[in-house]
This record gives structure tokens, sequence and C-alpha cells, in this order.
């Protein structure tokens, strides 16, 4: 019996990504590199702005934080996931299946706010350039990341406390490939009303609030780029914008596609494949789509290969 939570069940068994023998392997090629992918390239982002001192301004401020994030956010489930695909039997402790719950929700809420951020930031800079230094100063800069940590911190907490106060009887095979909320719900032999209940309060905060604060901010960003006379003006400003408009769409409509509907109207087999985006996909997209379109970056990358040749 797992200690404190009256629960029978000591270790859960993960059933994975698919059942199908003859994609196991291809799918662990798959993923292995995705995830190098995103190990390098969040951790390239994080050494270019840390080592550049014209990289130290908000926008990258919230960059540095944002690969900081899905460095472990991707590392808190995609090691387990890789070991899953090539082993035989997917067991993971009714502990480690917890922590992995608390630590993805800590990110991913962590991850919702610190592109709410860079979407005032990027409304700061564009709607109000003269007042950018003074709105965007290093101490406001510094409360919403912050506040972003403190609202992922007590969301990761409703979500696990929740879940420790549910029994799991018998049954303890999870159609996932990591510890998410639903399909544990689904596994509980106990009523999970009030569990429901915070998650759709919870995960209705995170995404509502947030995804209207990114649409008033583009929209407001939209408007002020149609009254720009200049066509390059135009150009680059849309330019700034639009790589995080594209991580924002993909990251909130998967997440809301998973999370804004009961359990039961949740196929877990969906779920599976939109979780992916995520999980994978965003963790690994977001310092491609920062750093291809960014001159900033890419000179940055050109400096620092330059000093280390000498």
């Amino acid at each position: 019996m797992a200690p404190g939570n009256g629960s029978f069940v000591t270790e859960f068994i993960l059933l994975g990504l698919t059942n199908q023998p003859d994609l196991q392997l291809p799918l662990f090629f798959l993923f292995l590199g995705m995830y190098m992918v995103t190990v390098l390239g969040n951790l390239g982002l994080i050494t270019l702005i840390a080592l550049n001192s014209h990289l130290h301004t908000p926008m990258y401020f919230f960059l540095f934080n944002l690969s900081f994030i899905d460095l472990c956010y991707s590392s808190v489930f995609t090691p387990k996931m890789l070991i899953n695909f090539i082993s035989k039997k997917n067991i993971i402790s009714y502990v480690g299946c917890m922590t992995q719950l608390y630590f993805f929700s800590f990110f991913i809420i962590s991850e919702i706010y610190v592109l709410t951020s860079m979407a005032y930031d990027r409304y700061v800079a564009i709607c109000k350039p003269l007042l950018y230094n003074v709105v965007m100063s290093p101490k406001v800069c510094s409360s919403l990341m912050l506040a972003s940590y403190l609202m992922a911190f007590s969301g990761a907490m409703a979500h696990t406390g929740c879940m420790l106060r549910l029994t799991f009887c018998d049954a303890n095979t999870i159609n996932h490939y990591f510890c998410d909320i639903l399909p544990l719900l689904q596994l509980s032999c106990t009523s999970t009303y009030v569990s429901e209940l915070e998650m759709f309060i919870v995960v209705g905060i995170n995404i509502i609030v947030p995804s209207l604060t990114i649409f008033v901010s583009y929209g407001l960003i939209l408007t002020n780029i149609l009254h720009i006379s200049s066509t390059e003006g135009r150009s680059k400003a849309f330019s700034t914008c639009s790589s995080h408009i594209i991580a924002v769409s993909l990251f909130f409509g998967s997440g809301a596609f998973m999370y804004l509907k009961p359990p039961s109207a949740v196929s877990m087999d969906e779920g599976k494949i939109s979780s992916v985006f995520y999980t994978n996909m965003v963790p690994m997209m977001n310092p491609l789509i920062y750093s291809l379109r960014n001159k900033d970056i890419r000179l940055a990358l050109r400096k620092t290969l330059s000093m280390r040749q000498f």
C-alpha cells in the first residue's frame, strides 16, 4: 500500500504511445532524435543568451526562461518514454508517477505564463516603444517571471494534491506514455468529482486567461502594424511576432483540445496524439522558431563561433 493515500497500488504500468511491436523501434529513434534536437536547441539558446551581452534584454530574458523550461519539461517524461519503447514491461512506481505529474504540471503552467509575458513584451515594444524601457524594466521582468513560477507551483500542487487523495484499487494500467491527469482519473476506484472540478478550474484559469491576454495583445499589435506606413516597418514588426504566434497556437491549441472537455468525452488514443504536440513538438520547435528567423540570434551565434576560433 502506498503510504498516506489509502491506495492499494504501489506501481503503474504505462501502455505507451502504441502497442504495435513493429512501431516500437522506429518510434524510439524518432523520439530520440526529437529529444536530442530539443536538448541541443534549448541548451544552445540558453548559452547564446548568457554569453552575448546584446541579448540581455527583456525579450531574450523571457526566451532564456522559455528555453530553460522546455529543457526541463521535455526531460520530465521523454527519457522514460524512450525506455518504454525498448523495454518489455513499462513500470513506474506510485511515487515516481506522482512526481512526474507534479513536475509536468509545474513546467507546462510555467510555459503558459512565460508565453503570455512574451506577448505582453511584444505589445509594449510595438505599441508603446517610447515607454518600453520603463514599462519592461528589469524589476517588472523579474516580477513577471516570479509570478509565472508561483502560478505554476500552485497549479502543480493543486493537481498533485487532488490526485494523492484518490484511491487506486486493482486497475493500474495507464493508457498513456506518462502519468497525465485524465488517464489517472480513469483508474480511480473512488469518486473523481472533486478532482475533475479542480482540473476544470485550474486548467480553465491557466489556459483561458492567458489565451485572452495573448489574443488581446496580438489584436492590438496587428492594429498597430496596419497603421505603420512603411512596408519594411510592417514586415519587420510582423516577422517579430509571427514566430511567437505559431508557437502559442500550437501549444494552446493542443492543450485545450486535451483538457477542456469532460474526461468521459476524451479518447485516450486521440489524447496521446494531441499530447505529443505540447509535450514533444513544442519544446523541440521553440528554439527553431525563435532562432532561424531571428537576426540577433544568428549574429550572436556567429560571434560566439568566431570567439571560439581564437
